[in-house]
Protein backbone atom coordinates (compact mmCIF):
# COMPACT_ATOMS: atom_id res chain seq x y z
CA UNK A 1 0.00 0.00 0.00
CA UNK A 2 1.25 3.67 -0.84
CA UNK A 3 2.46 5.91 2.18
CA UNK A 4 0.27 8.03 1.61
CA UNK A 5 -2.65 5.46 1.91
CA UNK A 6 -1.40 3.71 5.46
CA UNK A 7 -1.12 7.85 6.41
CA UNK A 8 -4.56 7.88 5.62
CA UNK A 9 -5.73 5.23 7.53
CA UNK A 10 -3.88 5.60 10.09
CA UNK A 11 -5.52 9.61 10.81
CA UNK A 12 -8.72 8.10 9.63
CA UNK A 13 -8.70 5.16 12.65
CA UNK A 14 -7.25 7.63 15.02
CA UNK A 15 -10.23 10.21 14.44
CA UNK A 16 -12.43 7.16 14.81
CA UNK A 17 -10.74 5.81 18.07
CA UNK A 18 -10.48 9.20 19.14
CA UNK A 19 -14.48 9.37 19.86
CA UNK A 20 -14.13 6.21 21.99
CA UNK A 21 -16.29 8.15 24.78
CA UNK A 22 -18.38 10.45 23.17
CA UNK A 23 -18.14 14.30 24.07
CA UNK A 24 -19.20 16.04 27.21
CA UNK A 25 -21.34 18.66 27.55
CA UNK A 26 -19.58 20.24 30.40
CA UNK A 27 -18.05 18.55 33.60
CA UNK A 28 -21.03 19.44 35.76
CA UNK A 29 -23.56 17.22 33.35
CA UNK A 30 -23.38 13.20 33.42
CA UNK A 31 -23.98 12.91 30.16
CA UNK A 32 -22.64 12.36 27.14
CA UNK A 33 -22.87 13.44 23.13
CA UNK A 34 -22.22 11.39 20.36
CA UNK A 35 -20.93 14.56 18.40
CA UNK A 36 -18.61 17.63 19.64
CA UNK A 37 -21.22 20.21 18.01
CA UNK A 38 -24.73 18.07 18.94
CA UNK A 39 -27.92 20.02 19.49
CA UNK A 40 -30.31 17.98 19.08
CA UNK A 41 -33.21 17.06 21.69
CA UNK A 42 -36.72 16.17 22.39
CA UNK A 43 -37.75 19.46 23.55
CA UNK A 44 -38.91 18.32 26.87
CA UNK A 45 -37.61 15.58 29.13
CA UNK A 46 -41.53 13.61 29.76
CA UNK A 47 -41.11 9.78 28.65
CA UNK A 48 -44.40 8.16 26.36
CA UNK A 49 -43.99 5.04 28.37
CA UNK A 50 -45.55 1.50 27.12
CA UNK A 51 -49.04 2.58 29.34
CA UNK A 52 -49.51 5.74 27.95
CA UNK A 53 -48.55 4.40 24.23
CA UNK A 54 -51.68 1.28 24.71
CA UNK A 55 -54.04 4.42 26.06
CA UNK A 56 -53.43 6.10 22.87
CA UNK A 57 -54.13 2.81 20.90
CA UNK A 58 -57.52 2.29 22.61
CA UNK A 59 -58.25 6.22 21.29
CA UNK A 60 -56.72 6.36 18.07
CA UNK A 61 -56.56 3.03 16.45
CA UNK A 62 -59.48 2.08 14.30
CA UNK A 63 -62.44 -0.11 15.68
CA UNK A 64 -60.97 -3.57 15.06
CA UNK A 65 -57.43 -3.23 15.42
CA UNK A 66 -55.50 -5.16 17.88
CA UNK A 67 -54.71 -3.66 20.56
CA UNK A 68 -51.42 -3.58 22.96
CA UNK A 69 -52.09 -4.71 26.80
CA UNK A 70 -49.14 -5.13 29.47
CA UNK A 71 -46.94 -7.91 28.41
CA UNK A 72 -49.06 -9.65 25.76
CA UNK A 73 -50.86 -13.37 25.33
CA UNK A 74 -47.77 -15.49 25.53
CA UNK A 75 -47.67 -19.00 25.87
CA UNK A 76 -45.45 -18.30 29.02
CA UNK A 77 -45.79 -15.45 31.20
CA UNK A 78 -43.66 -12.46 31.11
CA UNK A 79 -43.42 -9.04 32.98
CA UNK A 80 -44.52 -6.29 30.64
CA UNK A 81 -41.84 -4.17 29.40
CA UNK A 82 -41.69 -0.36 31.01
CA UNK A 83 -41.45 1.30 27.51
CA UNK A 84 -42.07 -1.33 24.64
CA UNK A 85 -45.45 -2.33 23.81
CA UNK A 86 -46.17 -6.20 23.56
CA UNK A 87 -45.81 -6.15 19.56
CA UNK A 88 -42.89 -3.95 19.93
CA UNK A 89 -41.09 -6.43 21.57
CA UNK A 90 -42.13 -8.98 18.99
CA UNK A 91 -41.25 -7.61 16.16
CA UNK A 92 -37.04 -6.65 18.35
CA UNK A 93 -37.13 -10.34 18.99
CA UNK A 94 -37.95 -11.29 15.71
CA UNK A 95 -34.88 -8.93 14.47
CA UNK A 96 -32.38 -10.40 16.64
CA UNK A 97 -33.23 -13.76 15.82
CA UNK A 98 -30.84 -16.06 14.26
CA UNK A 99 -33.41 -17.76 12.00
CA UNK A 100 -34.46 -14.03 10.85
CA UNK A 101 -30.55 -13.18 9.48
CA UNK A 102 -30.08 -16.28 7.88
CA UNK A 103 -32.81 -15.75 5.36
CA UNK A 104 -30.40 -13.24 4.38
CA UNK A 105 -28.70 -16.63 3.18
CA UNK A 106 -31.86 -18.49 1.59
CA UNK A 107 -33.70 -18.15 -1.70
CA UNK A 108 -36.33 -16.22 -2.75
CA UNK A 109 -36.39 -16.59 -6.57
CA UNK A 110 -32.82 -16.99 -7.09
CA UNK A 111 -30.14 -19.94 -5.23
CA UNK A 112 -27.34 -17.56 -4.49
CA UNK A 113 -28.67 -14.45 -5.51
CA UNK A 114 -26.27 -11.20 -7.34
CA UNK A 115 -25.67 -8.40 -5.67
CA UNK A 116 -28.83 -6.67 -6.74
CA UNK A 117 -31.18 -9.68 -6.47
CA UNK A 118 -33.71 -10.65 -3.60
CA UNK A 119 -32.91 -12.94 -1.06
CA UNK A 120 -35.86 -14.28 2.13
CA UNK A 121 -34.68 -11.49 3.81
CA UNK A 122 -35.08 -8.70 1.88
CA UNK A 123 -38.30 -10.05 0.86
CA UNK A 124 -39.42 -9.81 4.39
CA UNK A 125 -38.29 -6.15 4.47
CA UNK A 126 -40.08 -5.10 1.55
CA UNK A 127 -43.11 -7.31 2.61
CA UNK A 128 -43.04 -4.91 5.83
CA UNK A 129 -43.09 -1.87 4.14
CA UNK A 130 -45.87 -2.83 2.21
CA UNK A 131 -48.13 -3.76 5.17
CA UNK A 132 -47.17 -1.11 7.17
CA UNK A 133 -47.73 1.67 4.62
CA UNK A 134 -51.17 -0.41 4.36
CA UNK A 135 -51.43 -0.27 8.24
CA UNK A 136 -50.72 3.00 9.24
CA UNK A 137 -53.41 4.29 6.44
CA UNK A 138 -56.09 2.21 7.65
CA UNK A 139 -55.61 3.13 11.93
CA UNK A 140 -54.48 -0.62 12.50
CA UNK A 141 -51.60 -1.75 14.58
CA UNK A 142 -48.12 -1.30 13.18
CA UNK A 143 -46.07 -2.87 15.20
CA UNK A 144 -47.63 -6.29 15.32
CA UNK A 145 -48.05 -5.77 11.64
CA UNK A 146 -44.52 -5.09 10.86
CA UNK A 147 -43.66 -8.16 13.63
CA UNK A 148 -45.67 -10.48 11.52
CA UNK A 149 -44.60 -9.35 8.36
CA UNK A 150 -40.93 -9.37 9.21
CA UNK A 151 -41.24 -12.83 10.93
CA UNK A 152 -43.80 -14.77 8.01
CA UNK A 153 -40.63 -16.32 6.46
CA UNK A 154 -38.71 -17.47 9.25
CA UNK A 155 -39.74 -21.35 9.02
CA UNK A 156 -38.56 -21.25 4.97
CA UNK A 157 -35.73 -23.62 4.57
CA UNK A 158 -32.75 -23.62 1.74
CA UNK A 159 -33.75 -23.40 -1.89
CA UNK A 160 -37.10 -21.63 -1.54
CA UNK A 161 -40.24 -23.82 -1.88
CA UNK A 162 -38.82 -26.24 -3.04
CA UNK A 163 -37.88 -27.24 0.81
CA UNK A 164 -41.02 -27.88 1.43
CA UNK A 165 -41.66 -30.40 -0.96
CA UNK A 166 -38.23 -31.68 -0.17
CA UNK A 167 -39.11 -31.95 3.74
CA UNK A 168 -42.53 -32.78 3.91
CA UNK A 169 -42.36 -36.88 3.46
CA UNK A 170 -40.57 -36.44 7.39
CA UNK A 171 -43.52 -34.49 8.81
CA UNK A 172 -46.52 -35.33 9.58
CA UNK A 173 -49.41 -33.31 7.58
CA UNK A 174 -46.32 -31.93 5.59
CA UNK A 175 -43.85 -29.25 5.78
CA UNK A 176 -45.30 -25.80 5.49
CA UNK A 177 -43.17 -23.28 6.47
CA UNK A 178 -45.29 -20.66 7.77
CA UNK A 179 -46.46 -23.60 10.13
CA UNK A 180 -43.72 -24.08 10.91
CA UNK A 181 -42.39 -21.05 11.02
CA UNK A 182 -44.61 -20.01 13.84
CA UNK A 183 -44.56 -23.83 16.03
CA UNK A 184 -41.34 -24.89 15.75
CA UNK A 185 -38.72 -21.84 14.68
CA UNK A 186 -39.80 -18.88 16.70
CA UNK A 187 -40.81 -20.72 19.64
CA UNK A 188 -38.19 -20.12 21.67
CA UNK A 189 -38.49 -16.54 21.29
CA UNK A 190 -42.04 -16.48 23.21
CA UNK A 191 -43.88 -14.09 20.88
CA UNK A 192 -47.75 -12.99 21.76
CA UNK A 193 -50.52 -15.47 20.08
CA UNK A 194 -51.76 -12.45 17.61
CA UNK A 195 -47.92 -12.70 16.16
CA UNK A 196 -47.39 -16.37 15.69
CA UNK A 197 -51.43 -16.43 14.24
CA UNK A 198 -49.98 -13.75 11.69
CA UNK A 199 -47.08 -15.85 10.61
CA UNK A 200 -48.88 -19.07 10.63
CA UNK A 201 -51.81 -18.07 8.79
CA UNK A 202 -50.00 -15.77 6.14
CA UNK A 203 -50.41 -17.93 2.94
CA UNK A 204 -53.63 -17.72 1.08
CA UNK A 205 -53.79 -21.87 1.42
CA UNK A 206 -54.23 -21.22 5.17
CA UNK A 207 -56.81 -20.36 7.35
CA UNK A 208 -57.44 -16.43 7.99
CA UNK A 209 -55.56 -15.17 10.25
CA UNK A 210 -57.61 -13.83 13.13
CA UNK A 211 -56.27 -10.14 13.37
CA UNK A 212 -56.77 -7.63 10.31
CA UNK A 213 -52.75 -6.76 11.02
CA UNK A 214 -52.34 -10.08 9.99
CA UNK A 215 -54.52 -10.28 6.92
CA UNK A 216 -52.65 -7.26 5.85
CA UNK A 217 -49.47 -9.14 5.98
CA UNK A 218 -51.15 -11.88 4.13
CA UNK A 219 -51.69 -9.33 1.06
CA UNK A 220 -48.75 -7.57 1.67
CA UNK A 221 -46.63 -10.95 1.21
CA UNK A 222 -48.33 -11.73 -2.24
CA UNK A 223 -48.02 -7.81 -3.60
CA UNK A 224 -43.98 -7.79 -2.46
CA UNK A 225 -43.33 -11.27 -4.40
CA UNK A 226 -45.32 -10.77 -7.08
CA UNK A 227 -43.85 -7.31 -8.08
CA UNK A 228 -39.72 -7.75 -6.68
CA UNK A 229 -39.45 -11.62 -8.45
CA UNK A 230 -40.83 -10.28 -11.91
CA UNK A 231 -37.84 -6.82 -11.36
CA UNK A 232 -35.16 -9.42 -10.45
CA UNK A 233 -36.50 -11.70 -13.53
CA UNK A 234 -36.49 -8.85 -15.84
CA UNK A 235 -32.99 -8.11 -14.41
CA UNK A 236 -31.77 -11.18 -15.30
CA UNK A 237 -32.85 -11.34 -18.78
CA UNK A 238 -35.21 -13.76 -18.29
CA UNK A 239 -38.55 -12.06 -19.19
CA UNK A 240 -39.44 -8.30 -20.37
CA UNK A 241 -41.58 -5.84 -19.17
CA UNK A 242 -43.68 -6.02 -22.84
CA UNK A 243 -44.58 -9.74 -22.33
CA UNK A 244 -46.33 -8.44 -19.50
CA UNK A 245 -50.42 -9.17 -19.76
CA UNK A 246 -51.81 -5.93 -21.53
CA UNK A 247 -54.73 -5.74 -18.32
CA UNK A 248 -51.49 -5.80 -16.01
CA UNK A 249 -49.61 -3.50 -17.44
CA UNK A 250 -52.96 -1.06 -17.98
CA UNK A 251 -53.82 -1.42 -14.01
CA UNK A 252 -50.27 -1.10 -12.17
CA UNK A 253 -47.92 0.07 -15.30
CA UNK A 254 -44.27 -2.16 -16.13
CA UNK A 255 -42.31 -0.33 -13.21
CA UNK A 256 -42.14 -2.01 -9.37
CA UNK A 257 -43.04 1.55 -8.01
CA UNK A 258 -46.30 1.63 -10.23
CA UNK A 259 -47.08 -1.83 -9.13
CA UNK A 260 -46.58 -1.55 -5.46
CA UNK A 261 -48.01 2.26 -5.77
CA UNK A 262 -51.26 0.60 -7.67
CA UNK A 263 -51.78 -2.48 -5.70
CA UNK A 264 -51.28 -0.31 -1.34
CA UNK A 265 -53.38 2.47 -2.64
CA UNK A 266 -56.43 -0.71 -3.91
CA UNK A 267 -56.09 -2.15 -0.39
CA UNK A 268 -56.60 1.18 1.10
CA UNK A 269 -59.50 2.29 -0.85
CA UNK A 270 -60.93 -1.19 -0.99
CA UNK A 271 -60.73 -0.65 2.91
CA UNK A 272 -61.67 2.57 3.17
CA UNK A 273 -65.07 1.95 1.43
CA UNK A 274 -66.23 -1.12 2.97
CA UNK A 275 -64.20 -1.95 6.37
CA UNK A 276 -63.29 -4.75 5.61
CA UNK A 277 -59.04 -5.82 4.75
CA UNK A 278 -59.44 -6.63 0.93
CA UNK A 279 -58.38 -4.90 -2.51
CA UNK A 280 -60.57 -3.29 -5.28
CA UNK A 281 -61.81 -6.30 -7.72
CA UNK A 282 -60.12 -4.67 -10.77
CA UNK A 283 -56.20 -4.52 -9.26
CA UNK A 284 -57.11 -8.00 -7.22
CA UNK A 285 -57.95 -9.47 -11.02
CA UNK A 286 -54.68 -7.57 -12.39
CA UNK A 287 -52.47 -8.92 -9.16
CA UNK A 288 -53.59 -12.36 -9.75
CA UNK A 289 -52.77 -12.12 -13.37
CA UNK A 290 -49.74 -11.09 -12.82
CA UNK A 291 -49.03 -13.83 -10.06
CA UNK A 292 -50.32 -16.45 -13.15
CA UNK A 293 -47.46 -15.01 -15.35
CA UNK A 294 -44.83 -15.33 -12.76
CA UNK A 295 -45.72 -18.79 -12.47
CA UNK A 296 -45.62 -19.36 -16.06
CA UNK A 297 -42.68 -17.67 -16.92
CA UNK A 298 -40.06 -17.30 -13.88
CA UNK A 299 -41.30 -19.68 -10.80
CA UNK A 300 -42.54 -22.48 -13.58
CA UNK A 301 -39.74 -22.57 -16.26
CA UNK A 302 -37.47 -25.36 -16.91
CA UNK A 303 -34.61 -24.43 -15.21
CA UNK A 304 -36.59 -23.54 -12.26
CA UNK A 305 -37.87 -27.36 -12.05
CA UNK A 306 -34.69 -28.81 -12.67
CA UNK A 307 -33.47 -26.28 -10.02
CA UNK A 308 -36.00 -27.73 -7.12
CA UNK A 309 -35.30 -31.08 -8.32
CA UNK A 310 -31.57 -30.83 -7.35
CA UNK A 311 -32.65 -28.98 -4.17
CA UNK A 312 -35.35 -31.85 -3.29
CA UNK A 313 -32.30 -34.18 -3.59
CA UNK A 314 -30.06 -32.63 -1.60
CA UNK A 315 -32.01 -31.59 1.44
CA UNK A 316 -33.88 -35.01 1.59
CA UNK A 317 -30.64 -36.52 1.26
CA UNK A 318 -28.74 -34.60 4.09
CA UNK A 319 -31.89 -35.53 6.80
CA UNK A 320 -31.72 -38.87 6.17
CA UNK A 321 -27.72 -38.37 6.89
CA UNK A 322 -28.47 -36.50 9.51
CA UNK A 323 -31.08 -39.03 11.11
CA UNK A 324 -28.55 -41.52 11.10
CA UNK A 325 -26.13 -39.61 12.27
CA UNK A 326 -27.80 -37.16 14.77
CA UNK A 327 -24.72 -36.63 16.56
CA UNK A 328 -23.18 -34.24 13.65
CA UNK A 329 -26.17 -31.82 14.27
CA UNK A 330 -26.18 -28.53 16.77
CA UNK A 331 -26.90 -28.78 20.80
CA UNK A 332 -24.13 -30.34 22.36
CA UNK A 333 -25.56 -30.88 25.28
CA UNK A 334 -28.78 -32.79 23.59
CA UNK A 335 -26.72 -35.18 21.24
CA UNK A 336 -26.84 -37.93 24.03
CA UNK A 337 -30.43 -37.95 24.30
CA UNK A 338 -31.09 -38.85 20.75
CA UNK A 339 -30.52 -41.98 19.21
CA UNK A 340 -30.07 -42.85 16.10
CA UNK A 341 -33.36 -42.82 13.53
CA UNK A 342 -35.26 -42.23 16.65
CA UNK A 343 -38.42 -39.86 15.99
CA UNK A 344 -36.07 -37.34 18.01
CA UNK A 345 -33.55 -37.12 15.72
CA UNK A 346 -35.65 -36.89 13.15
CA UNK A 347 -37.51 -33.84 14.24
CA UNK A 348 -34.25 -32.66 15.18
CA UNK A 349 -33.15 -32.99 11.34
CA UNK A 350 -35.90 -31.54 9.86
CA UNK A 351 -35.26 -28.57 12.39
CA UNK A 352 -31.52 -28.42 11.53
CA UNK A 353 -31.31 -28.84 7.71
CA UNK A 354 -34.55 -26.30 7.58
CA UNK A 355 -32.32 -23.76 8.98
CA UNK A 356 -29.58 -23.92 7.20
CA UNK A 357 -28.65 -21.44 4.45
CA UNK A 358 -28.45 -22.31 0.96
CA UNK A 359 -24.75 -22.51 0.61
CA UNK A 360 -24.04 -24.03 4.12
CA UNK A 361 -26.97 -27.15 2.91
CA UNK A 362 -24.38 -27.19 -0.04
CA UNK A 363 -21.23 -27.29 1.58
CA UNK A 364 -22.94 -29.91 4.14
CA UNK A 365 -24.26 -32.20 0.90
CA UNK A 366 -20.20 -32.25 -0.51
CA UNK A 367 -18.23 -32.58 2.95
CA UNK A 368 -20.66 -35.47 4.17
CA UNK A 369 -21.99 -37.56 1.41
CA UNK A 370 -19.51 -36.20 -1.15
CA UNK A 371 -22.40 -34.97 -3.12
CA UNK A 372 -20.92 -33.81 -6.63
CA UNK A 373 -20.78 -30.42 -7.23
CA UNK A 374 -22.20 -30.74 -10.64
CA UNK A 375 -25.66 -31.46 -9.14
CA UNK A 376 -25.83 -29.24 -6.57
CA UNK A 377 -28.00 -25.95 -7.26
CA UNK A 378 -26.80 -23.04 -9.94
CA UNK A 379 -29.19 -21.01 -10.53
CA UNK A 380 -32.55 -20.02 -10.64
CA UNK A 381 -35.16 -21.72 -7.52
CA UNK A 382 -38.80 -21.90 -7.25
Amino acid sequence: MPIVDLMTTNSRSESWASTMHGHTVDESITIRLAHADSWAGSGTTDLVDRREREEREVKTLATLATRSFGAGNRAREEEPDKLRTCFERDRDRILHASSFRRLAGKTQVFVFPQDHQRTRLTHALEVAQVATSVARAIGINVPLTEAIALGHDCGHGPGGHASEDALSPFVEGGYDHAVWGADVTLVSLNLCNETLDGIRNHSWSRPAPQTPEGEVVSWADRIAYVCHDFEDAVAAGIVTTEQLPDEVRAICGTRRDEQLRAFIGAMISATAATGRIAMTTNCADALASFRRFNYENIYMRKESREQAASVVRLLRALVEHYVVNPKLMYAPDERELFEANSAQALHLAVTYVGGMTDRFACRQGVALLDWPESQLPQGIGT
